[in-house]
């Protein structure tokens, strides 16, 4: 069998004409085109890492924010609830001290009203007690026991202190001299002569002694001198009693009243 070479030549020379073809216009730009792609995806892939990075950063950024924003949510719910059980603690002090004051403002009213009304009683009595033992005494009391009065008048004008007397005469001599014995009935000579006797004989022969008759008078004889006066009369101890229960009624009510400020401290 013979060889044609100038045939396997051509062959070959097509044969590499179509290999430099193909390595030109085929594989050459498909490798380009792969490498582009190549590139391509890898700029993506690059791309796609920075994203996930700057989404992880973000997100951790957000996880942050929000982790302080939940802190600060409950400190800013704990100081609320804080203030408001400080404010409704504080309501309630004031409520409580509000409804004391009231109370106590209520009851020291009704026992000052309770107070006065036992003083309003208690004078009360007191006044009807005395005016009647007044009137019972004045009914009872006659010219007789005046005159046996007298004697008694005598005796409280001769027990005056050099003081009294002294002072008896220094009101006598900055006025007219007069002296005035009243009396609720009208004296015997007998008795007014020694009644007129007897001051005369205290505050000298000068003096003028007049007599006069006060109805108002209770059992007992007065003098006036120069607005200073001696008295002896059952109206006068009254008086003295009376006084001495009302200092008593006053000395009560101030123990009673000191004894509820007592026991109000310390029921506080």
């Amino acid at each position: 069998m013979l060889i044609d070479w100038f045939t396997v030549g051509a062959q070959a020379l097509n044969f590499l004409i179509l290999v430099w073809l193909l390595k030109r216009f085929l594989y050459k730009p498909v490798l380009d085109a792969i490498d582009a792609r190549e590139q391509r995806v890898a700029a993506e892939l690059a791309d796609a890492d920075a994203i996930r990075a700057t989404a992880r950063t973000e997100r951790e950024t957000y996880r942050q924010k929000n982790e302080a924003f939940d802190a600060q949510r409950a400190a800013l719910l704990a100081q609320a609830s804080a203030e408001a059980r400080t404010q409704r603690e504080q309501l309630l002090d004031e409520a409580r001290a509000a409804a004391r004051a009231l109370a106590d403002a209520r009851r020291e009213r009704l026992e000052s009203e309770a107070k006065a009304l036992h003083q309003a009683i208690g004078v009360r009595a007191q006044k009807e007690v005395f005016a009647i033992a007044r009137k019972t005494l004045s009914d009872l009391a006659d010219a007789g026991l005046e005159e046996r009065m007298v004697a008694v008048f005598i005796a409280r004008l001769q027990a005056l202190t050099a003081e009294e007397l002294k002072g008896l005469a220094s009101a006598l001599a900055a006025s007219d001299g007069a002296v005035s014995v009243r009396s609720a009935f009208d004296l015997p000579p007998a008795p007014r002569a020694a009644c007129e006797q007897a001051i005369t004989g205290l505050l000298g022969a000068d003096v003028k002694v007049g007599f006069d008759t006060v109805a108002e008078l209770v059992g007992g004889i007065e003098m006036l001198a120069g607005g200073h006066k001696v008295a002896w009369s059952i109206a006068g101890y009254l008086t003295a009693l009376e006084t001495g229960v009302t200092e008593l009624l006053r000395a009560k009510e101030g123990a009673d009243a000191t004894a509820a400020r007592g026991g109000d401290d310390g029921r506080r």
